[in-house]
Parts: structure tokens; sequence; C-alpha cells
């Protein structure tokens, strides 16, 4: 590396500076996509527990119940779908 002068044994070995700097790279995608999981994961309690803090239950317990699960019969499959696509996103 001639042309570096002595700019080139700053980094040492090239190749040794481009396999690292790739795998600096590889760990900030794997971070990203681990947030990513985390804020979707999140993001799916935050919507299930938001949902069932609006119903309104009233009756008996069985009843109440009953409203409870009608609720998470349309949310929980939502939440799945989130969570399924974050963990997708880690593989």
């Amino acid at each position: 590396m001639e042309g570096m002068g002595g700019f080139g044994d700053l980094f040492g070995d090239p190749d040794e500076l481009q396999r690292r700097m790739a795998e600096f790279a590889e760990q900030m995608q794997s971070q990203q996509s681990l947030a990513w999981a985390d804020n979707a994961i999140k993001l799916a309690v935050d919507m299930t527990v938001a949902a069932i803090n609006r119903v309104n239950v009233q009756g008996t317990t069985n009843e109440q119940a009953e409203q409870i699960r009608a609720v998470m019969a349309v949310v929980f499959p939502e939440a799945v779908t989130l969570v399924r696509e974050a963990r997708q996103g880690l593989r």
C-alpha cells in the first residue's frame, strides 16, 4: 500500500479492517432487528391492554369474562401477527 504512505499502518491490514467493518455492520443490523422486534412486541401488549381497558364490563362475573373474551378474539390475532413478524425479522 505504497500510495497510502504511513496512513495504511494506522489501521493495520486492509483485509482485517474490512472484515471487522463487516462484522460491525452485521452487529448493528442485528441490534436494529432486535429493537424492532422489541417495539413490535411492546406494541402488541399495549394494544391488547388498551383494548381491554376500553371495555365497559357489566353483569355477572361470567358475563364480564365473556365480554373480555370477545374483545380478545378481535385483538389477539392482530397482536399475534405483530409478534410473529417481529420474530421472523430476527431470523
